[in-house]
């Protein structure tokens, strides 16, 4: 082959290459922001509890129906049609956001040790799990809605469940209203399973 032959091959190499560089992508483009869950009330620095096994409770990334499963949004179209909300990406599940905002909120309302379950070497007697079965937008109605079966089992072994459900109303259909009251709803549940769970 002469030098002559191994250019035009190099050519055409390059030209096929750059040709396809503008129908493929190797990489997603990434989303222009992320959503997560805030605390309305954090712990401050500094704080901290104490406690048994005994004492402690453990909380537990929920359960989720395979809508949740992903880092979406998803939309409630029809009663048997569900979409995803356009540019609202979670920086990671939302079951792991809300059980860390479970656990801070409990802990905010009182002195009781809380184990968040990212430490699985602690143990603790007490459990709070659950399944998170909505964590939406609802097109129908125009609504935000957070839906938390909660499962407690105490130490003594007896076991409690209760519905937990939040809905905020007349929200745009657009990520930052969206966001803003999903974190509105979470917020509103995690503080009534705090009020159950008590200090």
């Amino acid at each position: 082959m002469g030098p002559t032959t191994g250019i035009i091959r190099s050519s055409l190499a390059l030209g096929l290459a750059v040709a396809l560089s503008g129908c493929i992508s190797l990489a997603s483009e990434p989303p222009p922001s992320l959503l997560t869950l805030t605390a309305d009330t954090p712990v401050p620095a500094g704080a901290g509890a104490t406690g048994t096994a005994e004492t402690a409770i453990k909380i537990l990334e929920p359960e989720a129906p395979q809508r949740l499963g992903v880092t979406r949004v998803p939309v409630q179209v029809t009663d048997t049609e569900i979409a995803y909300l356009k540019d609202a990406t979670w920086v990671e599940r939302p079951t792991r956001l809300f059980r860390r905002l479970l656990a801070e909120t409990i802990r905010a309302r009182g002195n009781r040790l809380v184990v968040d379950g990212d430490d699985p070497g602690i143990v603790a007697s007490s459990q709070l799990r659950g399944t998170l079965r909505n964590f939406g937008y609802d097109a129908r109605n125009s609504t935000v809605v957070v839906r938390f079966d909660a499962i407690r089992a105490a130490a003594d072994g007896a076991v409690e469940t209760r519905r937990f459900e939040s809905v905020q109303s007349g929200v745009v259909a657009e990520t930052g209203s969206v966001g803003a009251a999903l974190n509105r709803g979470a917020n509103d549940v995690a503080s009534q399973v705090a009020d159950w769970i008590g200090s």
